[in-house]
């Protein structure tokens, strides 16, 4: 699959997480979704981001702000509804709060959960 089909689909699930959510009362504002090369190497300066590899630089990432009545919520359990919902639509996707259950089963430590993504090797 081209770079450009992956954001298409990427982009749908994105689409279809927003409905998803919003049908069940949360609210969602939009955060970063294309990053470059150099804002890269800060976040992973700064300990933000763990890798150079990130699917933000390829526009198959975005960081969303969650809220239910007007509050922001924060945590892997507030998010996790969403995250879970993100994941079971495409074997590609990934949540930072979870990263496919790595998070979980202990072998990682690094949660992002604003962070979804379309992960492409």
């Amino acid at each position: 699959m081209s770079l450009s089909s992956e954001q298409w689909a990427f982009l749908k699930d994105v689409a279809a997480l927003i409905l998803w959510a919003d049908a069940r009362g949360y609210a969602i504002t939009g955060g970063e979704l294309q990053r470059t090369i150099e804002q890269q190497n800060i976040y992973v300066k700064s300990g933000a981001s763990r890798t150079m590899n990130s699917m933000h630089l390829k526009k198959l990432a975005i960081d969303l702000a969650v809220f239910r009545d007007g509050v922001l919520l924060e945590g892997r359990e507030a998010i996790a509804p969403l995250g879970k919902f993100w994941e079971s639509l495409n074997t590609k996707n990934r949540w930072g709060g979870s990263w496919r259950g790595l998070v979980e089963s202990g072998k990682s430590k690094f949660v992002d959960t604003p962070h979804f993504e379309r992960y492409i090797p």
